[in-house]
């Protein structure tokens, strides 16, 4: 038994057409399809809703509802904003810089480009406060993949047992002697 992908992956908004159109115009991504109701199909409950759905590429989909009878949304207060994020895939640097061209010049926000070892990102805001990043693959991504994979289960049982940031992979942010 294994999955076979994400189906799609759910979000809050403020305004339904707002992020739909948002969506389209910086990020590119079509509207693949809306569904609207007055009750909750897998609760019963009764609350009206808009549901609207977006191709993220490659099968994957980005959906959001519209809750206009819920209080106003807002973030867990315990969590850095920079934490909970999406993040797409774009084909290569020259993509994600033509990105981050065209949002600031639509007046968005933009962090980076940040090099993440694998990959390289930037980072900026959709108008729902969500945060979104866009991801190219480094030119030596097999490499740092196949280094990472090679500690994952060291990593992860060190940070179990001390909850402090283990050393494994600290050669992605670091300049390594002799490279």
């Amino acid at each position: 038994m294994k999955l076979d992908g994400i189906h799609h992956v759910a979000y809050r908004c403020r305004d339904a057409k707002e992020t739909v159109q948002w969506y389209r115009e910086m990020l590119n991504m079509e509207f693949v399809l809306a569904i609207a109701e007055d009750q909750v199909p897998s609760t019963k409950e009764p609350d009206p809703y808009m549901h609207v759905f977006l191709d993220a590429g490659g099968g994957n989909v980005l959906a959001f509802f519209e809750l206009p009878t819920r209080p106003e949304m807002g973030r867990d207060p315990n969590t850095p904003e920079w934490v909970q994020h999406i993040a797409f895939r774009v084909r290569d640097r020259d993509t994600l810089l033509a990105y981050r061209s065209h949002l600031e010049a639509h007046g968005v926000e933009v962090l980076g480009v940040i090099d993440h070892g694998a990959f390289h990102s930037i980072y900026f805001f959709d108008p729902n406060g969500h945060r979104i990043e866009l991801a190219c693959p480094d030119p030596d991504e097999a490499a740092v993949l196949q280094r990472l994979d090679a500690v994952k289960w060291e990593m992860l049982e060190e940070w179990s047992r001390t909850r402090r940031a283990p050393r494994h992979a600290a050669f992605l942010h670091e300049k390594e002697l002799g490279s």
